[in-house]
């Protein structure tokens, strides 16, 4: 008795699922935000360690994200702040397949160049 013939290729709801975990999509978001903050007005005045933090939800195929960030000042906080949102929604999409409806974007901290100069010029 022969084996049936199985097909060249199986169709795509037959061959499996993909579960990208939260963590790996926090990441993916949180390197977008870098990318966009590092030709950002004022960008020189954050520290290098000040690196974008992310933390997601995910139900179903829909990705809502939140960011902190650190920025220099001054700035336009609104432009720069959308700017992420637009960069880290395609970015977050294009590499995942999940829609973003929702990036929240919140401001910890702002540096200033006045600020680092008094820090500098101060003696402990």
């Amino acid at each position: 008795m022969a084996a049936p013939a199985v097909p060249a290729q199986l169709p795509p709801a037959d061959r499996g699922s993909l579960r990208i975990a939260d963590r790996v999509i926090a990441r993916i978001a949180a390197h977008a935000a870098t990318e966009v903050l590092a030709t950002a007005p004022g960008a020189e005045l954050v520290p290098p360690e000040a690196a974008p933090h992310a933390t997601v939800s995910v139900r179903r195929n829909t990705a809502r994200l939140r960011l902190t960030l650190e920025l220099g000042y001054p700035a336009d906080l609104g432009s720069v702040s959308a700017s992420v949102r637009r960069h880290v929604t395609g970015r977050v999409e294009a590499m995942t397949g999940m829609a973003v409806p929702e990036v929240a974007v919140e401001i910890e901290r702002l540096h200033s160049a006045t600020a680092r100069r008094n820090e500098e010029g101060r003696v402990r």
